[in-house]
């Protein structure tokens, strides 16, 4: 465990040692990273607050198991998103569309000119962004949440979905490809 994890180290003991307020404290600080993940993939606020708690009801009971390998973010993520996508692999809602996994090959050329925060700076734009965010699938919502508001790594992302490292570039480029379009055509700009 190298040294930047020594405070996610501190907070798992106390919590496992049932210190008062150790783990009132760990939900503070990730809740809003297990409701950025969840919410994006369920869309549902109520669904969403259950499977919140359902998530740190899971970590109470889990904690135990973690190792301090990834930071604890990471953990707690990859436990948010299993939840998140059990429920959604138990309600039937795909998490690509077709469209997705047959209209765009998987490639490495993921750079393109498309600027996210510029695209958010005006008021406008940001609200069709929204909305073609909004309209996405569950894993291209969670993804691009993951990278661009929580500022996840791609691997770390990697260990919350489980996915490689590869396929979520893929989902990123095929996300600002899709959002792109949806602001051209809402706007009549090219983005």
């Amino acid at each position: 465990m190298d040294d930047t994890r020594a405070p996610d180290r501190a907070l798992v003991d106390a919590v496992l040692a049932s210190r008062p307020g150790a783990f009132e404290r760990l939900v503070r600080e990730h809740q809003g990273l297990c409701w950025h993940i969840i919410q994006r993939m369920v869309r549902n606020p109520e669904d969403t607050r259950e499977l919140c708690q359902d998530t740190f009801l899971r970590v109470h009971q889990c904690l135990h198991q973690y190792r301090g390998e990834r930071a604890l973010k990471s953990w707690i993520g990859r436990v948010a998103y299993t939840i998140a996508l059990r429920h959604l692999q138990h309600k039937r809602i795909p998490l690509v569309d077709a469209h997705d996994d047959e209209g765009f090959p998987l490639t490495e050329n993921f750079a393109d000119d498309f600027d996210l925060e510029t695209a958010c700076a005006d008021a406008e734009i940001a609200g069709h962004l929204h909305e073609a965010i909004e309209a996405l699938p569950p894993l291209q919502r969670t993804v691009l949440t993951l990278y661009y508001l929580e500022e996840n790594t791609i691997p770390e992302i990697a260990h919350i979905t489980g996915l490689a490292s590869g396929t979520i570039k893929s989902h990123l480029f095929r996300s600002r490809l899709r959002l792109r379009e949806a602001l051209e055509s809402r706007t009549g700009v090219a983005a």
